[in-house]
């Protein structure tokens, strides 16, 4: 798969792609010829002394201060190397990776007023791998990521650190062993390598694919838990769902279904009315959550697809009309909105599986499987504690769904006086996917044990997903940690493996 930079918008799984290692970037013909004209006009606004916002003066609060135009191109580097107050952590290979990628479509627009060059070295730097040390804290979202992009632009002119095998290091070697020397910056150049909101669309991206994994693994566990129970498949039915055709909803029940169709276990109980008159609704109403978890999937994939093609620098250059304008594009709410939503979606998931993983093991709820799942109840305690462990993740998830986006906080002496928090609304959520991928891995693992305890035998799409976990989590048998072994799961599930597993079509 290749990803092209030719100022078209990109899609959502084209930045995944690029983002995971899966595909190369190259630079589409025309690339010239788009964005050269607004460079030219850049051009023209120095050569006539002009007062242009980010050309000829400071930024933000300091937007009034004139520069002289042979302090035009001193006025990027200082840019860059002030607003590289980054802090914490630094972010993973694959958001750096969509972080560059994004960047680059951004430019290569042509409203930026930056030569073709600069996008150039950015998608040279993904080929090579080279990728920018990005501290996790320090963005407000508003004025576009500035701090994260500030490290992610300083390699450009050799400076920053860059992401290594053995850790951090200089730029400057890691860009000179392959054969890349430091560009010189010309205005505009600078501020537009920080103006925009792909530091949260980039992480944004990366979350609509790994919600999409999670809410996959939770249809499969809930699968195999109504088999684990004795439930009824009847909630499943299609003519159910086409009475209320959220598509996500329709999309689940039927995955779950699927998933259940050709069961033994729940044939041989289907019309015992004296086992069970309905199930409770974390298993009954499944496919109403966890189908309201993939509508909120699709609303943030369709914000972050218009982003993907949207112009977000500031000031824009509109080389038609030859006029500099400064708006406000670059400003996260739209994103800030979504991730927040979807952090709230993906706690959700969580906590109903958490509801089944607790009946799973209750003696008094589990329609006679042993206490906790115990093998010796009593001298053992079986997986009692990873109920324990699933209440804890889920009560933090709540916490962590808090909403990032109405906590603006006024900055640069209150020129910017309202913020998105978008940054950290999507690294919180990324923090609530790695959990809930946790809670869910507790429901699989106490799931595939208590099939074993049924007979006949679980249907073969449920054979499956049991097939999945025994392949890294090995059935119960005397007391162990079964911390590794969540771990592994929720690793598989990251890894897609219960979204490869193949359905019975019903």
């Amino acid at each position: 798969m290749q990803v092209v930079i030719d100022g078209s918008a990109l899609t959502v799984d084209e930045v995944i792609a690029v983002a995971f290692g899966k595909a190369d970037v190259a630079i589409g013909e025309g690339l010239d010829d788009r964005m050269e004209p607004a460079r030219a006009l850049v051009e023209r606004v120095l050569d006539n002394d002009q007062t242009v916002y980010g050309i000829t003066t400071g930024f933000g609060a300091l937007a009034n201060t004139r520069v002289s135009v042979d302090q035009a191109a001193d006025l990027q580097y200082d840019l860059l190397r002030s607003h590289a107050a980054g802090v914490g952590d630094i972010m993973d290979r694959e958001t750096v990776r969509a972080m560059l990628l994004c960047r680059a479509r951004t430019l290569s627009q042509g409203y930026s007023g930056v030569r073709p060059a600069i996008v150039r070295y950015l998608v040279a730097m993904l080929a090579n791998d080279i990728l920018p040390a990005v501290p996790s804290q320090g963005s407000v979202g508003a004025s576009g990521d500035l701090a994260p992009f500030a490290h992610l632009a300083l390699p450009v002119i050799g400076e920053g650190l860059v992401m290594t095998d053995a850790g951090v290091a200089p730029s400057l070697p890691v860009l000179q062993a392959h054969g890349m020397e430091p560009l010189e910056l010309l205005p505009k150049e600078g501020l537009s390598l920080l103006n925009g909101t792909e530091g949260m669309l980039a992480q944004g991206c990366i979350a609509v694919h790994r919600a999409r994994l999670l809410v996959d693994a939770d249809d499969a566990a809930c699968a195999l838990t109504v088999e684990a129970l004795m439930g009824s498949e009847r909630p499943f039915e299609k003519r159910i769902h086409d009475l209320r055709p959220h598509p996500g909803q329709a999309r689940s029940a039927e995955r779950i279904r699927n998933l259940l169709a050709g069961s033994a276990i729940s044939a041989s109980h289907r019309d015992d009315f004296s086992h069970k008159v309905q199930d409770a609704y974390s298993l009954r109403c499944a496919p109403q959550v966890h189908g309201a978890v993939r509508d909120t999937i699709a609303y943030a994939e369709n914000v972050f697809g218009i982003e993907l093609g949207a112009v977000v620098d500031n000031p824009i250059v509109f080389a038609d009309d030859g006029d500099v304008v400064s708006g406000g594009n670059f400003h996260g709410q739209p994103l800030a909105f979504a991730l927040d939503y979807l952090s709230i979606a993906v706690t959700e998931l969580g906590s109903i599986s958490e509801r089944r993983t607790d009946r799973l093991l209750d003696p008094e709820r589990s329609a006679g499987l042993t206490p906790f799942l115990a093998t010796n109840p009593g001298v053992s305690s079986g997986y009692m504690i990873t109920q324990y462990t699933a209440a804890a993740i889920v009560a933090e998830n709540r916490v962590l769904s808090h909403p990032a986006s109405v906590e603006s906080i006024p900055t640069s002496g209150s020129q910017e006086d309202h913020v998105s928090m978008g940054w950290g609304a999507a690294t919180k959520l990324a923090t609530v996917l790695t959990n809930t991928a946790r809670v869910v891995a507790v429901e699989l693992m106490c799931a595939a044990q208590g099939v074993e305890q049924r007979a006949p035998d679980p249907a073969p799409g449920t054979a499956a997903v049991h097939g999945v976990v025994r392949s890294v989590c090995p059935t119960l048998v005397e007391d162990r940690a079964p911390g590794p072994d969540i771990e592994k799961i929720a690793a598989l599930i990251n890894a897609g493996a219960f979204s490869d597993i193949e359905e019975v079509q019903v």
